[in-house]
Parts: C-alpha cells; sequence; structure tokens
C-alpha cells in the first residue's frame, strides 16, 4: 500500500472542507494497520503524516488511532508515546495491551500522568512485578502523618484533597527515579550519581545478567566474577550496601532490586521490609560491607592462585629433571 506525499498529505488537510484533517488521519492509521509488516519508509510515512495533523484531530480520531496501533507489533514511536501522553480515556489501550511499550516507558507514564494512567498500565498481561509494586504503591498512597502539624493539616482539609497530595507526592517519587540526579558525586569519588543510576537502571531493566554485572563492576571497582556474585539473589544485602554506597534513593535501589529479582517482591511486606533495611543502612556502613567483600575476593583470588601453583609444582619439577636427564 502506497501513501499519497506526506506535503500533499498535509495540504489537503489544512485547507478545503470542515472535517478534512479527520478523515485523512483516520485514513492513515487504517492504512497503515492493514499492513501485515510495514517497512522503515512506511512507518516514518505514517508519523511524518499524522503528527502535524494531531492537535486538528477529535478526541474521537485519537481514542480511534489508540486502539488501532494497540494491536500492531509496529508503529512509529513518536505518534505512539504522543497518543500514551494523553488523558487515559484516549491512551487506554496502548497502556493495557501495546506491545511497543517497555518497562522503561510504562515506568515514565506512570511518573508522569499518575494513578489514572497506573491502573490502565496495571491490567497489562505478563506486567513486570517491580511495576505492579509501584502502582499498588501508588494505588494505596495516603499522607503520612509524620509530623504533629502535618496531622493537623490532613485532618482540617478535605478527603479528597489529602487523597489528591498523596498521589502526587507519590507521583513526584517516581518521576525523580526517571530523572538525572542533581546531587554531588558519591563518596568513592569515582561518578556522579547522574552517570551511575541510569546505567544501573537501564541494565537491570533488559533482564540480561550479565549486562548488569558489568555495569555494577565498572561502578564498583570489583572484577566481574565478583560483581557476578554481588548480584546474585542470595547476595541481596551486598547488593544493597552496593546501591547504598552511591547514595541511591530508596525509589532507585527499589526499582533496581526488584528489576533483578522481580519474584522476591510479589506481595507488599516484601517491599516494605527491603525499604527498612535499606533506610537502616548507613552510607559508612555500606562502604565497610564492600571492602571487606573487595578484600575477601582477592584474598580468595590470592589462595586459588596458589593452589594452582602449588599443584603445577611436582610436574614442573619432574619436567626439569627430565630436561636435565
Amino acid at each position: 500500500m502506497v501513501f499519497v506525499s506526506s506535503s500533499d498529505f498535509r495540504r489537503l488537510a489544512l485547507k478545503g472542507e470542515a472535517g478534512k484533517s479527520e478523515r485523512l488521519f483516520r485514513a492513515a492509521v487504517s492504512a497503515f494497520c492493514s499492513l501485515t509488516r510495514p517497512t522503515r519508509r512506511e512507518i516514518a510515512q505514517l508519523e511524518d503524516l499524522a503528527l502535524p495533523l494531531f492537535d486538528l484531530v477529535s478526541v474521537d480520531a485519537r481514542r480511534f488511532a489508540a486502539a488501532a496501533l494497540s494491536e500492531c507489533d509496529y508503529a512509529p514511536r513518536a505518534l505512539l508515546m504522543r497518543l500514551c501522553n494523553e488523558t487515559v480515556d484516549i491512551a487506554a489501550p496502548l497502556l493495557i495491551r501495546s506491545r511497543l511499550l517497555k518497562d522503561i516507558d510504562l515506568i515514565t507514564l506512570i511518573g508522569r500522568h499518575g494513578l489514572p494512567h497506573a491502573r490502565a498500565i496495571a491490567r497489562r498481561p505478563g506486567l513486570n512485578p517491580a511495576i505492579t509494586g509501584l502502582v499498588r504503591a501508588l494505588d494505596n498512597a495516603r499522607p503520612a502523618a509524620a509530623a504533629p502539624q502535618d496531622a493537623r493539616t490532613a485532618q482540617a482539609l478535605p478527603e479528597e484533597h489529602v487523597a489528591g497530595a498523596a498521589a502526587d507526592n507519590v507521583r513526584r517519587r517516581l518521576r525523580s527515579m526517571m530523572l538525572p540526579s542533581q546531587e554531588a558525586a558519591s563518596p568513592e569519588g569515582d561518578q556522579p550519581q547522574d552517570v551511575i543510576y541510569p546505567k544501573l537502571r537501564d541494565s537491570a531493566l533488559t533482564g540480561n545478567a550479565p549486562l548488569f554485572q558489568t555495569a555494577i563492576a565498572s561502578a564498583t571497582g570489583l572484577d566481574y566474577r565478583s560483581a557476578a556474585s554481588l548480584a546474585q539473589a542470595t547476595e541481596e544485602p551486598l547488593l544493597m550496601a552496593a546501591l547504598r554506597l552511591f547514595d541511591l534513593s530508596e525509589e532507585r535501589a527499589f526499582l533496581i532490586a526488584a528489576a533483578l529479582f522481580p519474584g522476591k517482591f510479589s506481595h507488599a511486606e516484601a517491599i516494605r521490609l527491603f525499604l527498612l533495611r535499606y533506610r537502616a543502612l548507613d552510607r559508612e556502613t555500606a562502604r565497610r560491607r564492600i571492602q571487606a567483600f573487595k578484600a575477601d575476593a582477592i584474598s580468595s583470588a590470592v589462595r586459588q592462585s596458589a593452589e594452582v601453583r602449588h599443584a603445577q609444582a611436582p610436574r614442573a619439577d619432574r619436567d626439569r629433571a627430565l630436561r636435565a636427564s
């Protein structure tokens, strides 16, 4: 199927009878969705045709596009994300069904739009348990009465306002997970958090263990084998210490841990325990724990090397004796 040129398409849409933009927008989306396996050129062409019309078409047309593209295995990313950032009554089909949305996209959308988008995302089949935990945290958010003044203020506000403030607070915390940190460099002085965190987060979200192990080795200065041991499920305290070493926030640390070990955080109590333990771990203790782990790793490597040399020594002696004879 061949589209009209983008310049002709826009010229037709921007002049003439009312409603032409809408009909052309729908026609372009329908034509694209009828393609079994669109080429890169056809994907780029739909984006070039539809985006200039986006602000000219009705809510119904946008809702139609979201529903149609939600079933597609291919779609222009800019158009897809434009639709996902619409209100949930438009974006819902994509949030629930689109296979083109990655975990990082879903977390970004939750951080940007809060509970309505989160609830739609929670309906996705096979949703990452880490994201399910984040949705649950947002859905159950209540204002903390940590100080008497906060409690008195909460009592004085209407219930709807308090719930909205709580949701906004959680949304801000989720959004902060996706933004570069403005904090100073880590106590190790090697790399700032805004360099370390995106590497750890993105590698953890791939589900590729070797990729994360490479990232944690680079961040901590450990060799690859030691980093692999640190990142194992049986070594959660060590992983927690490594994350605290870079002074990552609770939300950031939990996102990484949950991406690595989603089965460990399938209920709220497990999430609560992780956050309590992480909160109780100070940076100095974390540094000592990682330093001790490094020392043990070096000691183990030296010992193994000595054992290999000792095992090879008799053979070397025999070889020298044979050469001498």
